[in-house]
């Protein structure tokens, strides 16, 4: 992992994003406190405010900048749409979870307290990471169909974390639960089989602590398809408990696929999310992973 360096002239230039609609923190506390660290941490900064998600104008903004480093203050699905504009630049990516549930700095073991933050952008190390490309959209965390897609999106409106509240919403779905024939191609291998949903899995675990994908690495080129098959409602606690003990793999109700490219055909149309943002109703999605080109900043090891 290589160490975080300072441009030439010693002065970091660091590009801020925030986002105004993520999480319910204070935005002026963070604006604050980056004032305070670029003058006990001498930086030079600027701040991007994203209310619409105009690329082109955020690319643009970058590029004149041209900052040592693009820091994101959001949810999942923020750091995913930049992380996404990062793809293969040599600018790092640096994470201020600033959102509901903030599984990848969770998956990154930054911590969500924002002060602590702001210091690993500044004192830490950078990793190469993985990106998945799903259809036209690009991946940094997890992405899911069926029954997961739509647990997080009543999850993602609920104030409240944990396991009783991800266990509610679970519940809640299970009433309108539906199955789906699912024909995946991975990797020169194809496969049928029923299921109540498939996680895209690029990292492990989402922000509510339940871990999906127990065998996730987010730098190993690869990605894993995590496949719920129909299971009896009486076994439901069953498996939410395993998912927050890290044992989801022992289920008899789950399967593990691990590749590097894959396409998935659904037999009716299902709700996809990417990053905790609802996309729509699919039939078929085409995955690629694409190996170490996002450069995110974590902690010193």
């Amino acid at each position: 992992m290589k160490q975080l360096e300072e441009p030439v002239n010693g002065r970091l230039k660091i590009f801020f994003i925030l986002n105004r609609r993520s999480g319910n923190r204070n935005l002026n506390d963070l604006i604050k406190l980056i004032d305070q660290k670029s003058k006990s941490h001498p930086f030079e900064y600027t701040i991007h405010f994203l209310d619409s998600f105009l690329t082109n104008l955020i690319l643009k903004e970058i590029n004149q900048y041209k900052p040592s480093i693009v820091a994101v203050a959001g949810g999942d699905g923020t750091i995913s749409l930049i992380a996404s504009l990062l793809s293969g630049s040599p600018i790092p990516l640096a994470i201020i979870p600033f959102g509901s549930a903030n599984g990848m700095a969770k998956d990154l073991e930054i911590p969500v307290e924002i002060e602590e933050s702001i210091e690993i952008l500044l004192t830490g190390s950078i990793k190469k990471i993985d990106l998945i490309k799903i259809n036209d959209r690009y991946c940094l965390h997890l992405a899911d169909i069926g029954l997961n897609a739509r647990v997080v999106n009543r999850f993602e409106k609920d104030l409240k974390r944990g396991l009783l509240t991800y266990a509610k919403h679970l519940f809640g779905e299970m009433f309108f639960l539906k199955n789906y024939i699912f024909h995946i191609v991975y990797d020169g291998k194809k496969i049928r089989r029923k299921g109540v949903s498939i996680t895209f899995a690029n990292a492990s675990k989402y922000g509510t602590g339940a871990v999906i994908n127990p065998e996730g690495k987010l730098d190993d080129g690869k990605f894993e398809l995590v496949l719920v098959k129909p299971f009896p409602k009486i076994k439901l606690f069953s498996i939410v408990w395993k998912m927050f003990t890290n044992q989801l793999h022992t289920s008899d109700y789950v399967e593990i696929f691990s590749c590097k490219k894959a396409v998935v055909f659904s037999n009716k149309k299902t709700t996809l999310q990417i990053d905790g943002e609802v996309i729509g109703k699919v039939k078929e999605i085409r995955l690629e992973s694409l190996e170490k080109v996002i450069k995110v900043i974590v902690p010193k090891y």
